[in-house]
């Protein structure tokens, strides 16, 4: 069962790290706020639960959890076999790479300059 958590997760990381040109902000805080606000929103849409879109910059990190969440619905049917819970594992899962492989463990020191 751990295995197929990982392909899935694979999966998911793949596409967004094939497709989605959000990943690339170039300050760390740019590309944690923009994992953070779109990975959340595309939680979201895949559970059916409200997303937040009040302000200008939510309705930016809801559209692109939009066009995220129809991809993966699309591509990846075994999502609509997932309960809530199991969506809401594998999605926090995923932030917690996205966050590593794009801010954390990035070799760009350009990401931590205090200045840039």
């Amino acid at each position: 069962m751990e295995d197929v958590k990982k392909d899935r997760l694979g999966q998911l990381l793949d596409y967004i790290m094939k497709k989605c040109l959000w990943q690339f902000h170039s300050r760390a805080w740019d590309r944690e706020r923009q994992n953070e606000g779109i990975l959340t929103k595309t939680m979201q849409l895949l559970c059916d639960e409200p997303v937040e879109k009040d302000t200008p910059a939510d309705k930016c990190l809801w559209v692109d959890a939009v066009i995220l969440a129809e991809a993966f619905k699309s591509r990846y049917q075994w999502l609509g076999d997932m309960n809530k819970e199991e969506i809401k594992s594998i999605m926090q899962e995923l932030k917690e790479k996205m966050d590593y492989l794009t801010i954390h463990g990035s070799l760009n020191e350009e990401l931590k300059d205090p200045l840039y």
